[in-house]
């Protein structure tokens, strides 16, 4: 029986190709090796489920009937015996961790009264209107005029200021702008100037576009892992921002922010269960390894973390804040995401294939976990490098302007602050992989063969 794609219990297919060699010792019913070369045969799988009354069930399913229910979700199916020690184990090495960010958030938690919107966004008088554009004029200082949609001249048609570089870049008429207007360049002058583009509608429509595909494709697993996201930007929301500006230390911030973030996103996503508890262990090895990679690599690459005109805003407005300090708290945040992707996949994959054949030596599912695990580390190897790039690429067109050596263009601080943060997530992205598949295979009792 294959498990469904969307499934707790499901191996990734096509990472598991390399044990499907149809060996008796019973490697070939891992992943999707049943569907590579079982194709008319008939296997029999023993799929057992503790019950919460402690009852044991047992259900035969064949290849050529799955049955209404072909996968689990929750729990893999392991005898109760087992099930209850990994249970105990990963709750003795998990309870810890939870506890400790629960400490750290009380301890961190922003108190009374916080920086967050204490700046006023434009000076007395002004305020920003929505306007539609309703003709192109391209004369200057009055680029284009506009009909406003809010404001006290609601529903008047204004000339717009609007500078070279955003009509170059494709103003039409319809087009929804926000406009700052200043009463006191009535008289004179131009009192109405483009402020920037109102954009509600399309990203709003994406946002719904995105949660109807998640709803589709993955149903109610998609709906808690959108669940879990909310939860983790309202943590960096309510939490980690605000205790930055109170000047609370950013890298304890980063930790426990990320800490929270990693057990609300990965619990309510894929539900609590020794298979997610077992990636959440190897996220945690995994972000250890890159927060110190990123103190080392901060430190001795002399990176100061003041290369952008906010970051200069930021030293003129929290006089205590050190950048360098905020530079390691968005490398440990920032590799989170692709964390959790890696060590849930390969939990899983050493979990299905300990469950399709229990009699499996240790070092041989180590081995085994690894193979899929090295397929998994070649196509998420250059997924940071290339996530950059596509971010980055203004800068880099302005850096390929200068005439000196190309190590020399790499070495700049604004491009090595990211070659250091690619360079540091990679790192602790790989080193999850074989920690999960490590904590995965130690947690397994090995079966005799026979019983």
């Amino acid at each position: 029986m294959t498990p469904s794609p969307g499934s707790d219990d499901a191996v990734q297919p096509g990472r598991e190709h390399h044990g499907a060699t149809g060996r008796a010792d019973g490697d070939a019913v891992a992943g999707s090796a049943a569907s590579a070369g079982a194709v008319g045969a008939t296997s029999t799988r023993a799929t057992t489920s503790a019950r919460a009354d402690g009852a044991t069930s047992t259900r035969a399913t064949t290849a050529s009937d799955p049955g209404p229910h072909g996968h689990a979700h929750g729990d893999l199916p392991l005898p109760p015996a087992e099930a209850r020690r990994a249970r105990v184990v990963l709750a003795a090495l998990v309870l810890p961790l939870l506890l400790a960010t629960v400490v750290g958030l009380l301890a961190l938690w922003p108190r009374g009264e916080t920086p967050v919107g204490s700046f006023e966004l434009t000076s007395a008088g002004m305020t920003i209107e929505t306007a539609e554009v309703v003709e192109i004029t391209d004369a200057v200082g009055e680029e284009v005029r506009a009909e406003l949609l809010t404001g006290v001249g609601q529903g008047q048609v204004v000339p717009v200021q609007v500078p070279p570089e955003v009509l170059s870049s494709g103003v039409d008429v319809g087009d929804r702008l926000r406009l700052m207007f200043t009463p006191s360049a009535l008289g004179s002058g131009s009192p109405y100037v483009f402020w920037d583009f109102e954009r509600t509608t399309p990203v709003v429509a994406l946002a719904l576009l995105y949660a109807v595909v998640v709803l589709l494709v993955a149903r109610w697993r998609g709906l808690a892992a959108m669940a879990g996201l909310a939860a983790s930007l309202a943590v960096v929301v309510l939490f980690v921002l605000p205790a930055l500006m109170l000047g609370s230390p950013p890298l304890l911030v980063a930790l426990v922010g990320s800490s929270a973030m990693m057990f609300v996103s990965v619990y309510l996503a894929h539900g609590v269960s020794i298979r997610t508890t077992t990636a959440l262990l190897g996220t945690f090895l995994g972000l250890a390894a890159t927060t110190a990679l990123a103190l080392w690599g901060t430190r001795s690459a002399q990176l100061t973390g003041a290369t952008s005109d906010s970051s200069l805003m930021l030293v003129g407005t929290f006089p205590g804040l050190d950048l360098r300090d905020l530079l390691l708290c968005g490398i440990v945040i920032a590799g989170l995401g692709a964390l959790n992707d890696v060590t849930i996949t390969q939990a899983s994959a050493v979990w299905e294939l300990h469950a399709a054949d229990p009699t499996m030596p240790r070092r041989r599912l180590l081995t085994r976990g690894m193979r899929i695990g090295r397929d998994h580390i070649a196509s998420t190897v250059y997924t940071l490098a290339f996530a950059y790039v596509g971010t980055a690429l203004p800068v880099l067109l302005v850096a390929g302007l200068f005439d000196r050596p190309f190590g020399d263009t790499l070495m700049a601080g604004e491009i090595a602050e990211e070659i250091v943060r690619t360079l540091v997530s990679s790192v602790g992205l790989v080193l999850a992989i074989p920690a999960t598949t490590a904590i995965a295979a130690a947690l397994v009792r090995t079966a005799r063969p026979g019983r």
